[in-house]
């Protein structure tokens, strides 16, 4: 019997007879099992997922990477934290030690961790990252990223310093700026506050002063360029700075002579100038001043205040005259 033939039985002839089904009837019927199985499709994911709370394998499956991906990008995290960690530390001994060593200028938290201004960089994240952790992990990358360049251009600019060592070991002012040990030398005023000599009010003093008799010979304290010569009546009086370079400034004041003109190199040990009464004076004295990275700081910490009058003169003697 062929599977595309159906037979109904007529009750009048008490026979079989060929029923054909209408194509239309057809497709109701289909169209009807169709709906049901949708049904009972949603009534059982219904049940399986709402009634009983179970996940579907393929939600499984998916919650199964998502899981595996957030514990990658948490790991990664947590590897950018330590490395952050060793790369702060780095900052802290490159502001505080390679830099102060060679007097150049800290590099400010300010610039070190500057962000990315502007617009979104991270926009195209937002479709695709909606907990945020991926867009987290991205400005991570790049924040550690440019810390680590800056970092590595300052070692870069230490690194050239060094070469220089041996010149910057001539720039320190490291010998006095007069023959401390002879006995017609007196040191007469210290660094930091002190009463007024004329008025008596408390006062921040940003030198030391040593007197000694008129034309007492001053030297340059360490190699250098002459960058200001100048005369300043109610303060300094007759002065010459001398910019060492590496951070490295001195002030040698109230003089009577200069020796040096504007942009002129000296020598350590190269007299420049002799000791005076000009300006706001009340006797014969030098103010020596010590200025590093803009800021003045203490002479005596820079030479040897117990040298003995030969030592300095074997270091100044070559170079005691003053040159035309």
């Amino acid at each position: 019997m062929s599977n595309n033939k159906r037979y109904k039985f007529n009750p009048e002839t008490l026979a079989y007879e060929i029923h054909k089904i209408s194509v239309k009837a057809r497709f109701s019927k289909g169209f009807i099992i169709f709906l049901v199985s949708i049904a009972v499709s949603f009534g059982y994911y219904f049940i399986y997922t709402e009634y009983f709370g179970l996940e579907t394998p393929k939600m499984l499956s998916i919650r199964s990477k998502n899981t595996e991906l957030a514990n990658r990008l948490s790991l990664l995290e947590r590897r950018f934290e330590a490395a952050n960690r060793t790369l702060i530390s780095l900052q802290i001994r490159d502001n505080y030690v390679y830099r102060p060593i060679f007097g150049m200028e800290e590099i400010s938290q300010e610039v070190r961790n500057a962000g990315f201004g502007g617009v979104n960089r991270y926009s195209y994240l937002e479709t695709v990252d909606r907990s945020g952790i991926l867009t987290n992990t991205v400005m991570s990358i790049d924040q550690l990223y440019k810390k680590a360049f800056i970092q590595s251009r300052s070692f870069d600019e230490v690194s050239q310093l060094a070469k220089n060592a041996d010149e910057m070991s001539l720039c320190v002012p490291a010998i006095p700026p007069v023959n401390v040990a002879s006995r017609k030398i007196r040191f007469s005023s210290t660094f930091g506050y002190r009463p007024d000599p004329f008025n008596g009010a408390y006062r921040m003093h940003t030198g030391i002063d040593l007197s000694g008799p008129a034309n007492e010979p001053i030297y340059a304290t360490g190699n250098g360029k002459v960058s200001e010569i100048g005369y300043d009546f109610f303060g300094y009086g007759n002065y010459i700075i001398v910019d060492h370079g590496f951070g490295y400034k001195t002030r040698y004041a109230h003089l009577k002579t200069a020796h040096v003109t504007m942009g002129r190199k000296v020598q350590r040990g190269e007299h420049i100038a002799n000791m005076g009464n000009t300006g706001r004076s009340k006797g014969n004295h030098l103010h020596y001043e010590v200025i590093y990275r803009n800021r003045p700081v203490n002479p005596l910490n820079y030479y040897n205040r117990d040298i003995a009058s030969e030592e300095f003169l074997a270091l100044v003697e070559p170079k005691s005259q003053p040159k035309g």
